[in-house]
């Protein structure tokens, strides 16, 4: 079917070279072929010894979205449209495009599995998008500057063994063995740490003596002077628990 397609889009389309990848945009309106009425063309990111993945893209700032398709859906479904006029009204960048063998794209989709739509997601990750993404460059640059307002430089610098190593350290996934009394205090204008995990960390310990207080305008760093109080008495409270019992 995707090959039908394109057969049918061959005479209005325009080839475009950029470095080692190659772009087809179509000069006739989408939506003769689709129904969709889009803001976006088409356009055809070349692979060397792979079908050619049919995409549409906004620029715009960052943090950029890429959708990815459902199952036996494609890049003009009404989530994906919709999805890139919010983004455009923000000025965000995003990308939309078509699996191997679905919508647009070339290949057939009987021959397709998802390893190779895996590879068509990394290679739209690489080709088309801007600045870092994540895990593959702290892989290769083997650190992850993480932005911050704690800090002079504006980030700190994380190492990527750090990272793989506090993987083996996860508590959440499993009963935290603590049965010794237990106070959580969290800051609900917490922008680093959401709140919620507190609440996630107290669903895991086993001790039954716990409480969890949310301060509604506390912060990351829980350094106001209504808030050390709070920890103050807190440990007060604890200590005196403890020692009389």
């Amino acid at each position: 079917m995707a090959a039908l397609v394109l057969r049918s889009w061959s005479r209005g389309v325009v080839r475009a070279s950029h470095g080692g990848t190659t772009a087809y945009r179509t000069t006739e309106p989408l939506h003769r072929h689709t129904g969709f009425r889009q803001k976006s063309s088409v356009q055809f990111l070349s692979r060397p010894d792979l079908p050619k993945l049919a995409y549409q893209s906004i620029k715009g700032k960052s943090p950029g979205v890429i959708f990815l398709p459902g199952f036996a859906s494609n890049m003009n479904g009404q989530k994906a449209v919709a999805l890139e006029e919010f983004c455009k009204s923000l000025g965000h960048s995003y990308v939309r495009f078509d699996y191997t063998g679905c919508g647009a794209s070339e290949g057939e989709a009987e021959t397709c599995t998802i390893g190779k739509w895996k590879k068509d997601v990394l290679t739209v990750i690489d080709e088309l998008t801007e600045g870092p993404q994540a895990k593959k460059e702290i892989e290769e640059k083997g650190v992850w500057k993480i932005p911050s307002k704690y800090n002079e430089e504006g980030f700190y610098s994380i190492s990527y063994d750090f990272i793989k190593e506090a993987e083996n350290h996860c508590v959440l996934h499993s009963p935290i063995p603590v049965t010794c009394p237990v106070r959580l205090i969290h800051g609900m204008k917490d922008d680093d740490v959401p709140w919620h995990v507190s609440i996630q960390v107290a669903d895991r310990i086993l001790s039954p003596d716990l409480d969890v207080t949310l301060r509604k305008h506390g912060q990351h760093r829980m350094s106001d002077k209504d808030d050390l109080k709070l920890l103050v008495y807190t440990v007060d409270d604890l200590i005196d628990k403890l020692t009389t019992n």
